[in-house]
């Protein structure tokens, strides 16, 4: 029985979802300048906005691409993935972490998480590296950075690639320096829950030459230009691998130039949001606050609660529904991949990761974007104290 169902008006009169854009004039404006140029597609904007995200992580190359898992999947091309080459990965993550692999005809291996943080465990990565190990993707959950100095040593140690899935953690850090330059490969997605939006898109950083052209390559059909060019005529271009249409447009690239221009900003509000919900829900019983590492500072792109089910009448299905009914857009990241029914197909099965498993069944999130007023935040502490106070035994 929800609190709907017992009646009673609800904290908020509207609906507040757990994540939402920011949009503005400045980024309305630029938009319709590129509307009106000259280029909506392959032109200025494009590189203006690599270059920007390149100096703002401090990586000397940036690509841009249609979208994140476009760029996962040309970040797997670039680390020569291909059939039965292994990768290893998180459960507790978007399944586009290893559905890239598959792309590429690899296998994605998946490893448990650390319990206090819920990234991948390094002493997990470790246990799990065969002859066919070719990568590691790591995926900074939540917005908190893995722990890229075990990663980082993990793969030295074994020549693997290592390709951050930087989706959640765009201007976190980790030891004082902006996720983006330390990986081999890193990704950002810039999907409208995200810190900052184009609309859909992603990009790969990378201080490798090598990379960055193979990246390039991959997003453009796999053709370029080549020095036959002077004899044939100014026409002429070649296919040199199979690549894809994963080119991002400059009506896209516009609104992220824009967008970067505030992230800062967005960020220093996800914190303070955070900080305050740290505060509040340490003091009610039967939920978790999310744990912080030292060594990272997280860029909340999420903010999740963990729930002490023992300590209820009732199951998190009961809470979620009657938070809904209050009005509070709460949402569950994520099903632990490999228990899709596709990965099921593939011979996956229940238990793989018993950490990850017993952290999804209680593990809830709570809305967290900068656009939420004081209104908005006292309204998620307010309904969560209710429900839960309702539902302790």
């Amino acid at each position: 029985m929800t609190l709907a169902i017992m009646g009673g008006k609800p904290v908020r009169d509207t609906f507040l979802s757990y994540g939402q854009q920011w949009i503005d004039e400045d980024d309305i404006q630029i938009v319709v300048n590129t509307l009106k140029s000259s280029f909506l597609t392959q032109g200025p904007m494009i590189r203006e906005f690599e270059q920007s995200i390149a100096k703002y992580v401090g990586a000397k190359h940036a690509v841009a691409f249609s979208n994140g898992t476009a760029a996962l999947h040309g970040a797997c091309f670039a680390a020569g993935i291909s059939d039965g080459d292994e990768v290893i990965t998180s459960p507790i993550t978007f399944a586009a972490s290893s559905n890239c692999v598959l792309y590429c005809g690899g296998k994605p291996v998946f490893t448990d998480i650390d319990q206090k943080t819920y990234n991948i465990d390094p002493l997990k990565v470790k246990e799990a590296i065969t002859e066919r190990t070719k990568a590691i993707i790591p995926v900074d959950f939540t917005g908190q950075p893995v722990d890229l100095d075990s990663i980082s040593s993990i793969a030295k140690e074994h020549n693997l690639v290592v390709i951050e899935d930087a989706a959640h953690s765009i201007g976190a850090s980790y030891k004082g320096v902006k996720i983006g330059s330390q990986a081999d490969m890193t990704m950002f997605s810039f999907h409208p829950v995200k810190h900052i939006t184009t609309a859909e898109g992603g990009i790969i950083v990378t201080n490798s030459d090598e990379y960055a052209e193979k990246l390039r390559l991959f997003r453009s059909h796999g053709i370029k230009n080549t020095d036959l060019l002077k004899e044939e005529g100014p026409w002429y271009y070649e296919m040199v691998a199979l690549g894809y249409n994963y080119r991002m447009t400059d009506i896209n690239a516009s609104l992220g130039i824009s967008q970067l221009n505030k992230l800062d900003y967005f960020i220093e509000k996800r914190r303070s949001i955070a900080a305050r919900y740290d505060n509040e829900f340490s003091k009610i019983s039967g939920v978790k606050t999310p744990y912080q590492s030292k060594d990272t500072n997280s860029s909340y792109h999420l903010y999740m609660l963990q729930l002490d089910l023992d300590k209820f009448k009732v199951g998190r299905r009961e809470i979620f529904e009657a938070l809904r009914a209050e009005n509070i857009g709460v949402h569950v990241h994520y099903l632990p991949v490999y228990l899709h029914p596709y990965y099921r197909e593939l011979g996956y099965e229940k238990g793989l990761c018993p950490i990850a498993e017993d952290w999804y069944e209680s593990a809830l999130t709570i809305p967290l974007f900068p656009k939420m007023s004081e209104t908005d935040v006292a309204s998620v502490i307010e309904a969560i104290s209710k429900v839960v106070k309702y539902y302790l035994k």
